[in-house]
Protein backbone atom coordinates (compact mmCIF):
# COMPACT_ATOMS: atom_id res chain seq x y z
CA UNK A 1 0.00 0.00 0.00
CA UNK A 2 2.01 2.96 -1.10
CA UNK A 3 1.79 6.12 1.06
CA UNK A 4 3.15 9.59 1.12
CA UNK A 5 2.42 11.89 4.23
CA UNK A 6 3.45 15.40 4.47
CA UNK A 7 4.41 17.48 7.16
CA UNK A 8 5.65 20.44 8.30
CA UNK A 9 3.17 23.27 6.88
CA UNK A 10 1.85 26.27 8.45
CA UNK A 11 2.04 30.11 8.62
CA UNK A 12 4.89 32.00 8.14
CA UNK A 13 5.42 36.23 7.30
CA UNK A 14 7.37 37.03 4.45
CA UNK A 15 10.97 36.25 4.71
CA UNK A 16 10.61 33.24 6.87
CA UNK A 17 11.27 29.79 6.14
CA UNK A 18 9.65 26.41 6.37
CA UNK A 19 10.65 22.81 6.11
CA UNK A 20 8.29 20.21 4.52
CA UNK A 21 8.86 16.68 5.20
CA UNK A 22 7.13 13.76 2.87
CA UNK A 23 6.85 10.41 4.72
CA UNK A 24 6.66 7.20 2.25
CA UNK A 25 6.12 3.86 2.75
CA UNK A 26 5.07 1.22 0.11
CA UNK A 27 7.16 1.52 -3.22
CA UNK A 28 11.09 1.44 -3.92
CA UNK A 29 11.80 4.69 -2.96
CA UNK A 30 15.41 4.83 -4.07
CA UNK A 31 14.22 4.06 -7.63
CA UNK A 32 11.43 6.36 -8.01
CA UNK A 33 11.87 10.42 -8.95
CA UNK A 34 10.08 12.62 -6.25
CA UNK A 35 8.73 16.34 -6.32
CA UNK A 36 7.00 18.93 -4.55
CA UNK A 37 4.14 20.31 -6.16
CA UNK A 38 2.02 23.13 -5.32
CA UNK A 39 -1.35 24.63 -5.77
CA UNK A 40 -2.71 28.11 -5.46
CA UNK A 41 -6.80 28.79 -5.02
CA UNK A 42 -7.77 29.37 -8.27
CA UNK A 43 -4.70 27.68 -9.82
CA UNK A 44 -3.78 24.91 -12.00
CA UNK A 45 -1.09 22.59 -9.99
CA UNK A 46 2.63 23.71 -10.70
CA UNK A 47 5.52 21.68 -9.94
CA UNK A 48 7.74 23.15 -7.69
CA UNK A 49 11.10 21.15 -7.23
CA UNK A 50 11.78 17.70 -8.00
CA UNK A 51 15.28 14.73 -7.56
CA UNK A 52 15.04 11.84 -9.64
CA UNK A 53 16.58 8.58 -8.32
CA UNK A 54 20.82 9.32 -9.01
CA UNK A 55 20.26 13.23 -7.34
CA UNK A 56 19.34 14.93 -10.49
CA UNK A 57 17.73 18.29 -9.17
CA UNK A 58 15.90 20.84 -10.87
CA UNK A 59 13.48 23.45 -9.75
CA UNK A 60 10.82 26.13 -11.14
CA UNK A 61 12.37 29.43 -12.06
CA UNK A 62 10.06 31.11 -9.09
CA UNK A 63 11.65 29.24 -5.90
CA UNK A 64 15.39 28.98 -7.49
CA UNK A 65 17.75 30.15 -4.95
CA UNK A 66 15.11 30.23 -1.98
CA UNK A 67 14.16 26.11 -2.16
CA UNK A 68 15.77 23.05 -1.85
CA UNK A 69 14.62 20.14 -1.77
CA UNK A 70 16.09 16.50 -0.66
CA UNK A 71 15.75 13.34 -0.28
CA UNK A 72 17.00 10.47 2.28
CA UNK A 73 16.96 7.28 0.73
CA UNK A 74 17.73 5.46 4.47
CA UNK A 75 15.09 7.10 5.88
CA UNK A 76 12.50 6.75 2.29
CA UNK A 77 11.29 10.58 3.47
CA UNK A 78 11.68 13.42 1.24
CA UNK A 79 12.45 17.06 2.20
CA UNK A 80 11.77 20.78 0.88
CA UNK A 81 13.66 23.96 2.45
CA UNK A 82 11.77 26.81 1.86
CA UNK A 83 14.06 30.20 2.76
CA UNK A 84 12.85 33.76 1.82
CA UNK A 85 9.30 32.93 1.53
CA UNK A 86 6.45 35.44 -0.43
CA UNK A 87 3.19 35.90 -0.03
CA UNK A 88 3.03 34.38 -3.91
CA UNK A 89 4.35 30.77 -2.16
CA UNK A 90 0.93 30.40 -0.23
CA UNK A 91 -0.38 26.69 -1.82
CA UNK A 92 -1.00 23.35 -0.99
CA UNK A 93 2.12 21.85 -1.12
CA UNK A 94 2.21 18.37 -2.22
CA UNK A 95 4.73 15.29 -2.40
CA UNK A 96 4.62 12.87 -5.37
CA UNK A 97 6.20 10.03 -6.59
CA UNK A 98 7.07 8.76 -10.36
CA UNK A 99 8.53 5.46 -10.79
CA UNK A 100 11.86 4.61 -13.85
CA UNK A 101 10.83 5.31 -17.04
CA UNK A 102 10.88 8.18 -19.83
CA UNK A 103 8.15 10.91 -19.66
CA UNK A 104 7.35 13.65 -22.10
CA UNK A 105 8.38 16.39 -19.89
CA UNK A 106 10.01 17.17 -16.54
CA UNK A 107 6.78 17.01 -13.90
CA UNK A 108 4.60 14.65 -15.98
CA UNK A 109 3.78 10.67 -15.22
CA UNK A 110 3.57 11.57 -11.26
CA UNK A 111 1.10 9.18 -9.90
CA UNK A 112 1.86 8.53 -6.47
CA UNK A 113 0.34 12.06 -4.66
CA UNK A 114 0.24 12.88 -0.43
CA UNK A 115 -2.81 14.56 0.68
CA UNK A 116 -1.20 18.17 1.18
CA UNK A 117 0.20 20.30 3.83
CA UNK A 118 -1.06 24.42 3.59
CA UNK A 119 1.59 26.64 3.44
CA UNK A 120 0.15 30.06 4.04
CA UNK A 121 2.75 33.52 3.65
CA UNK A 122 1.44 37.00 4.89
Amino acid sequence: HVQLVESGGGSVQAGGSLRLSCTTSGFAFGNFALAWFRQAPGKEREGVASVDNIGIIRYADSVKGRFTISRDNAKNTLYLQMNSLKPEDTAMYYCAARPPGTYPHLWFGYDHWGQGTQVTVS
